[in-house]
């Protein structure tokens, strides 16, 4: 499976770059940049893994939520420098669904079915559930709520507060969490991760992510591009696009490190990367969105749709009821990956 990503890597790049000179049509474009993609993914995540080892489970799983929605940061900012507003929103929603649903979801089914029961930290799991109400039902309901009684200009401004706030919590819940508590947030972790060595050494894990963060960028634009033909061609709405098919290609990273972690019954990395990079979208990379577009022909609100509110809403209970145990098995991850398919069936027929 490596060779096979390597060999999409230095085969997949060169052909977008040709593909983008000489004009090839969107939907090979498309295809070829989704696939690259997830093959750069598969990279950032064996690096960040390596680095999991060596820095420890929080640091490592921090590492790999960043340089995964780095992916998702790059395409959103060619979306949003193309005016797709609908789109980057759209993909937003599906990061938030995408991590909790299906990342935590065939995490918790794969590596339920070689291990009976697993577990994680409670003090992660209380942190993580206060964190993801204040951003997922506080600070993104506040401005759809308002919004209905303002002029664009004031439900700008709001959301141009909110962002600021939220990315001051982030970061001081990253201080909280890696220094002046960090004690308290304890590895639950069943493997003696000293024993794991690491397929990597450290500066070959740095520079293999910033080469594949490169990469990433140039593909990313190449794919925004065919977004327009894509919903043409095949009746897609932007919507579904953001949601769906562009949420997954830009979260590959995770998908593979997480349920690669749960396979190893490592689960306080798996539950960090998964819900940490939830956390990540929705304190860190949406308010940093909005602020990137003010500088864009046109900006972007941090106003969703009632359907993306009412599925983030409802994947933020539903994971952290399942979660609030510390513990995991296969049927709740099944649970998981069925409120996934249920939302998004619903996403597709809107």
């Amino acid at each position: 499976m490596n060779r096979l990503f390597l060999i999409m890597v230095f085969l997949g790049v060169p052909a977008v770059l040709v593909g983008s000179i000489i004009h090839l049509s969107d939907i090979p474009i498309f295809i070829l940049s989704c696939l690259t993609i997830i093959a750069l993914a598969s990279f950032i995540g064996r690096a960040t893994e390596s680095l999991a080892i060596v820095s420890g489970p929080r640091v490592g799983g921090l590492l790999n939520a960043t340089f995964g929605n780095a992916v998702e940061l790059i395409i959103s900012i060619f979306t949003l420098k193309a005016g797709l507003i609908g789109i980057v929103l759209a993909s937003l929603t599906g990061s938030v669904l995408g991590n909790l649903l299906l990342v935590l979801g065939v995490s918790f089914f794969a590596g339920g079915l070689k291990y009976k029961t697993q577990r994680f930290g409670l003090h992660d799991v209380k942190y993580n559930s206060g964190l993801l109400i204040f951003a997922v039902i506080v600070a993104f309901i506040i401005p759809e709520i308002f919004s209905q009684t303002m002029d664009d200009s004031a439900t700008l401004t709001l959301s141009i507060g909110v962002s600021i706030i939220l990315i001051t919590l982030y970061v001081a819940g990253l201080f909280f969490k890696l220094v002046t508590h960090r004690g308290v947030f304890a590895s639950g972790d069943t493997t003696n991760e000293e024993e794991e060595l690491p397929e990597w050494s450290k500066k070959k894990s740095i520079l293999i992510l910033l080469l594949s963060t490169v990469a990433v960028a140039f593909v990313s634009e190449q794919l925004v591009h065919t977004f327009e033909t894509l919903g043409e061609k095949f009746g897609w709405t932007e919507l579904f696009i953001g949601v769906i098919i562009v949420a997954i290609v830009g979260n590959a990273a995770e998908h593979f490190s997480a349920i690669t972690m749960a396979m190893k019954n490592r689960m306080d990395v798996a539950v960090e990367i998964a819900v940490g990079s939830t956390l990540q979208v929705a304190m860190f990379v949406a308010p940093i969105l909005v602020l990137i577009s003010l500088f864009m022909p046109e900006s972007m609100p941090l106003v969703f749709t009632i359907p993306e509110l009412v599925a983030m809403v409802t994947a933020t209970l539903l994971v952290i009821n399942l979660s609030n145990d510390g513990e995991s098995n296969w049927f709740e991850g099944l649970t998981l990956l069925a409120a996934y398919l249920i939302i998004g069936i619903g996403f597709f027929l809107l």
